[in-house]
């Protein structure tokens, strides 16, 4: 089925319109036809809702901030992310990411747009989390640019990709416990020089697990004069192994 689905995304590349009409998009979740996310599916998505970590977005029992963001320093001014990594959406990801299927970049660009209407931050540009380019060169293209492209024709705001560059192919993150993920990334992305001075910036990527290279992606963007730098993901793990204990009484 895999193997199918990534035959087509190539084909839809020569001639989408030809192709819908001998092989209309299906679900790659339940593979119900006519959409490459279904409405159906798009109910059973598990959105992260109030009452979350304000810093991390991660669920709590309550309004405040997760025991780790308390006792931790943080480059971002704070994340969120759609949904957790379950399906659909867990599907739609690795099609999105392994299986050529860019077109998921609009329906999951839609989610990112409500998300963030739900939660505005004050951000003027858009930067995706860059891929290195050896790895892009093998894939053929960037998904956190895509999804960061269809997020900003929805909310009107620019996307940047030349601002961050990851100087540092690193190794995949899948496996890795979060010093590892930490460590792995320490180091590996710079910011355009004077690009971001004085920017507010907004982060995206597909997935969030221990949040290690959204935190690297913004310390270099500090480091390179933003203002300040929010982040949004798609998905987020479900367990990432995280001390998500309440401090009560505490807002941030």
């Amino acid at each position: 089925m895999a193997q199918l689905t990534k035959a087509l995304a190539v084909l839809r590349g020569w001639g989408s319109g030809l192709l819908d009409l001998f092989y209309p998009p299906h679900c790659v979740a339940c593979g119900r036809m006519g959409a490459w996310l279904c409405a159906a599916c798009r109910e059973q998505i598990a959105f992260l809702r109030p009452p979350v970590c304000a810093h991390c977005g991660r669920r709590l029992a309550g309004p405040g901030i997760c025991a780790e963001c308390h006792r931790s320093s943080s480059a971002l001014a704070a994340l969120r992310s759609v949904a957790e990594h379950r399906l659909p959406l867990r599907e739609a990801v690795h099609a999105l990411k392994y299986e050529g299927l860019r077109a998921l970049a609009e329906p999951c660009g839609e989610l990112l747009a409500q998300k963030w209407r739900e939660e505005p931050w004050p951000a003027q540009v858009i930067v995706p989390v860059p891929l290195h380019p050896r790895r892009l060169r093998q894939r053929g293209y960037n998904q956190a640019l895509l999804l960061a492209r269809a997020l900003g024709r929805r909310i009107a705001l620019p996307v940047r990709p030349e601002l961050l560059l990851r100087q540092r192919d690193t190794r995949a993150q899948v496996g890795l416990n979060r010093q590892e993920r930490r460590e792995n990334v320490a180091g590996a992305f710079r910011c355009a020089p004077g690009g971001a001075q004085g920017l507010t910036i907004l982060l995206v990527d597909d997935v969030l697990t221990t949040g290690a290279t959204l935190e690297a992606c913004a310390e270099a963007l500090v480091q390179g004069g933003a203002a300040q730098v929010w982040a949004l993901t798609l998905t987020r793990a479900v367990d990432d192994g995280a001390d998500v204990r309440l401090v009560k009484g505490y807002g941030r």
